[in-house]
């Protein structure tokens, strides 16, 4: 049997290529590394040289007060940044647990990683040839692009009869097919275990081919290591927990928006603002 529901034909997962958030030679902050960075020497000059960078962070964390998991997000455009303001930018957020990749039909690839405020997001979009073509801030639960790409999938499911030696694999397309019918935006999502039901590896491959692969892939490193990845059926994401040996221990579908486990909370968005009017009070003001 396959060890989950979301693994490549050949048995490998596609590995996802990230740009940096500095430029090439720099390492980028993580977590608590965000204020060993700007303690240093090299942090005080780069920062008497981006002005507009102590003034952005105060935005931010103003619409991190005011924002909400269920309410629309705000973005701030920093393409025409400077290369310099844009990699302390970087450096001031940091990366923090969720990072991804979203592509649209027109062959071009947003990749998005929330920085250590979650919460706060970077969003840069790339085009068919790979240039950069854009770079912003947002702030959101989940960018908005990963909800516009995973709009471009299949309404329905088609299926015809069940291949021979399968076992279950009929009544969870059903199921499937069923649930992305009835959900509706911002209705609660329904979840199929794959860890507790009855399949065998006909069903999985079965499966697999009929939802087939979608535009969005996401990890989420909060608590141990989680992927999630949009299959080509609209509401429809497989979520993988895996524990430190990088073995499958919740292997699940669910049928509903984005899935919890890539998504900011009320509460961080508070404690997020809360956190960036330190950094700025302490290192900009």
């Amino acid at each position: 049997m396959k060890a989950g529901f979301w693994i490549a034909p050949e048995g490998t997962d596609d590995t996802m290529t990230m740009l940096p958030l500095a430029e090439a030679g720099e390492d980028v902050a993580r977590g608590k590394d965000v204020v060993g960075f700007l303690a240093s020497a090299s942090a005080e000059e780069a920062i008497a040289r981006c002005p507009r960078t102590a003034q952005l962070l105060p935005q931010l964390a103003e619409a991190l007060e005011a924002q909400r998991a269920d309410a629309p997000g705000r973005l701030f455009d920093i393409t025409d940044y400077e290369d310099h303001e844009r990699e302390l930018i970087g450096q001031v957020l940091g990366e923090g647990e969720v990072s991804g990749l979203a592509a649209l039909p027109d062959g071009g690839v947003a990749q998005l990683v929330e920085a250590s405020m979650a919460g706060l997001w970077r969003v840069r979009f790339s085009d068919a040839d790979g240039k950069l073509v854009a770079d912003y801030l947002e702030i959101a639960a989940i960018p908005h692009v990963v909800e516009r790409a995973a709009a471009f999938t299949a309404e329905r499911l088609s299926f015809g009869d069940a291949p021979e030696g399968a076992m279950n694999v009929m009544p969870i397309l059903a199921e499937i097919d069923g649930r992305m019918r009835a959900h509706r935006p911002g209705g609660p999502s329904h979840t199929i275990n794959f860890s507790l039901l009855p399949v065998n590896e006909i069903d999985m491959d079965f499966l697999q081919r009929t939802l087939g692969d979608g535009p969005v892939q996401l990890v989420s490193r909060g608590y141990g290591h989680c992927k999630v990845t949009a299959t080509g059926a609209r509401n429809v994401w497989s979520v993988q927990f895996f524990n430190a040996m990088s073995t499958i221990i919740l292997d699940t579908l669910e049928i509903g928006d984005t899935p919890a486990a890539a998504r900011a909370a009320d509460e961080d968005f508070h404690d997020s603002a809360e956190r960036l009017r330190e950094i700025h009070e302490a290192y900009f003001a």
